[in-house]
């Protein structure tokens, strides 16, 4: 057995998942040892996600993937859910592209996930074992031992009775709803599984060749039809109590529930055909001290507004800048507490949204669809009611109001309140005209095309990898001492002068002029959005995440005071002296 004080590797992932997959990219490129274990043998072939949000592509592009993984997306997906006689009852089709890119994708999960594992091959200190299952767990004050048996078949049930136990500072379980990992918390898995069945079924050369995405709301049936990269046509229909799951094998049955969709005749060509049941549960906690959950092992939920996929991705992408913060001793250990403070909030109400989706579209009551109707229609007949859900502002956008973030107002760690006061005292003027009164700390911040070095760039392959401080219109390093200066070089965080295109030969020159352990990169804003959202927020200076979110604003004039209570929120170990014997 492998000494207590002894690591196969710095963390153990189990699932070959898109989460998993996900985190074992984002650790790799920042240079953490991982282990991937996964019991099946390969890959899961067949398709389940068909939708990707702007934010899930925002983390493909930190895993360094877009070249890959684009061919097998479509942006700019439209959603819209059609009555029984396909007239609209709403249209999900968002505008404009905040964080880089379009606000929706339909996608191949098979082939992106592929692309996302060929992606570690890059990297020697990430091992990926197939047909390796983890079956055993035990934890200390020093790291984590886990016993994996070699397995096989399809789903890893297969075992062979040998055995090994590796050890890691952190094990995460990405192993989904059936998690060991969250088993062997002993958490609560909080929530329920309706009883609705839903078959689907996927189709290669596209019988019907119309674009995007229906839910139809059909009391008759409810179904699903979505047109999918590479001719791909994906069906759902709603089973009913009296037809047993084994029917869909039947050729005969198949052809009875896609008759209404399809021309006369047609041949189709199926991939696969799939029984599932809808699940909301939520794992009561997703940390106990080494071990973490992740994906569907820490949630599960509905299909129906493409999140559960997406969800995984933003537990990747949360976990893994604090796992390399602390592994690193950038940070302490209490940092991950953070993870599961500011993940499962959000998870619990994209569950809640998804549900409440699948109870508009799942009726089969006729009474009930004729007044859901009738209010569809009255809602489209308002503009604003309208674009608000064409808009998908009714989605909640994650946002921290506690966890690893600084309140705007009164730079307190830990907390962020939503809006800023309406007092007076004691807010300054600029704060209090903010035309946006809502505080954007915990928020993603934007990610605008920007010039830099002569080229355009998207603003996060400027940030790089780390923590980074814009201010708008100064050289940061001219807000801040020495000894935080220093801390910025330890922790390698990057600086950025963010300015209007009038103003690039000045600020280069400015910045030049700087003596100091870091220097900063000065950015052109050359579509007007960054100085956009400085004035909005009337703030002059902000601290972003490794994630992207926002952790901290300020007036320059508080600079070093945000950063000091920044530190305290993350417990960052930003000096030599401030690390463990």
């Amino acid at each position: 057995m492998t000494s207590p004080h002894t690591f196969d590797t710095d963390v153990i992932i189990t699932g070959a998942g898109p989460t998993g997959l996900a985190l074992a990219n984002l650790l790799g490129i920042n240079g953490i040892n991982v282990i991937l274990v996964e019991a099946r043998e390969n890959l899961i072939d067949y398709p389940r996600g068909v939708g990707m949000d702007d934010e899930s592509f925002r983390t493909v592009q930190a895993m360094d993937l877009i070249d890959e993984v684009v061919p097998f997306t479509i942006p700019h997906h439209i959603m819209r859910l059609v009555d029984g006689q396909g007239d609209v009852i709403m249209t999900n089709n968002p505008k404009g592209e905040p964080f880089g890119w379009p606000r929706k994708f339909g996608f191949l999960q098979p082939l992106v996930d592929r692309a996302v594992f060929e992606g570690l091959d890059r990297f020697p200190n990430v091992d990926v074992r197939f047909g390796s299952k983890l079956v055993g767990l035990d934890q200390d004050s020093d790291g984590v031992s886990a016993t994996i048996e070699r397995v096989s078949g399809e789903d890893g049930e297969l075992p062979s009775g040998e055995t090994e136990t590796l050890r890691a500072q952190y094990l995460v379980g990405c192993e989904g709803g059936r998690s060991f990992t969250r088993k062997w918390m002993g958490v609560e898995f909080e929530g329920k599984s309706p009883s609705t069945r839903w078959v689907v079924i996927d189709c290669n050369n596209d019988p019907l060749g119309f674009p995007n995405v229906y839910l139809g709301a059909d009391p008759a049936r409810p179904y699903v039809s979505i047109g999918l990269p590479h001719g791909v046509r994906r069906f759902e229909f709603m089973l009913f109590d009296d037809e047993p799951s084994e029917r869909v094998e039947d050729d005969a049955f198949v052809e009875g529930l896609l008759h209404e969709h399809l021309p006369p005749n047609t041949q189709l060509d199926i991939i696969r055909r799939r029984v599932f049941t809808h699940h909301g549960r939520i794992a009561k906690d997703f940390r106990k001290e080494r071990v973490l959950i992740a994906g569907d092992a820490a949630h599960l939920m509905p299909v129906w507004m493409g999140q559960g996929f997406n969800s995984g991705y933003r537990d990747a992408t949360n976990l893994a800048w604090k796992l390399e913060a602390v592994i690193n001793g950038h940070a302490g250990a209490d940092l991950l507490d953070t993870y599961s403070i500011e993940r499962r909030d959000h998870a619990k109400a994209m569950i809640d949204l998804s549900m409440a989706m699948g109870n508009i579209i799942k009726p089969t009551d006729r009474r009930i669809t004729f007044f859901r109707d009738r209010a569809a229609k009255i809602a489209n007949s308002l503009p604003r009611v309208r674009s608000y859900f064409e808009d998908m502002r009714f989605k909640p956008m994650p946002r921290y109001g506690r966890g690893a973030v600084v309140d705007q107002e009164s730079l307190e760690p830990g907390y962020s309140h939503t809006r800023n006061s309406r007092s007076r005292i004691p807010k300054l003027i600029p704060t209090r005209n903010a035309l946006q009164k809502q505080s954007p700390v915990g928020s993603q911040f934007i990610q605008p095309t920007v010039g830099f070095e002569g080229s355009e760039t998207k603003l996060d392959d400027v940030l790089g990898h780390g923590f980074s401080v814009i201010s708008w219109g100064i050289d940061p390093t001219r807000l801040f001492d020495t000894e935080q200066l220093q801390q910025f070089e330890r922790l390698d965080i990057q600086l950025v002068c963010a300015v209007s295109p009038t103003q690039v030969s000045w600020a280069r020159e400015h910045c030049d002029e700087g003596s100091g352990p870091v220097a900063s990169a000065v950015v052109s804003d050359i579509d007007g959005n960054l100085k956009h959202w400085f004035d909005r927020h009337s703030v002059g200076t902000v601290f972003i995440r490794p994630d992207r979110f926002t952790a901290a604003v300020c007036l320059n004039g508080d600079a070093q005071r945000a950063w000091n209570s920044l530190v305290t929120a993350t417990n960052l170990t930003p000096s030599t002296a401030d690390l463990p014997v």
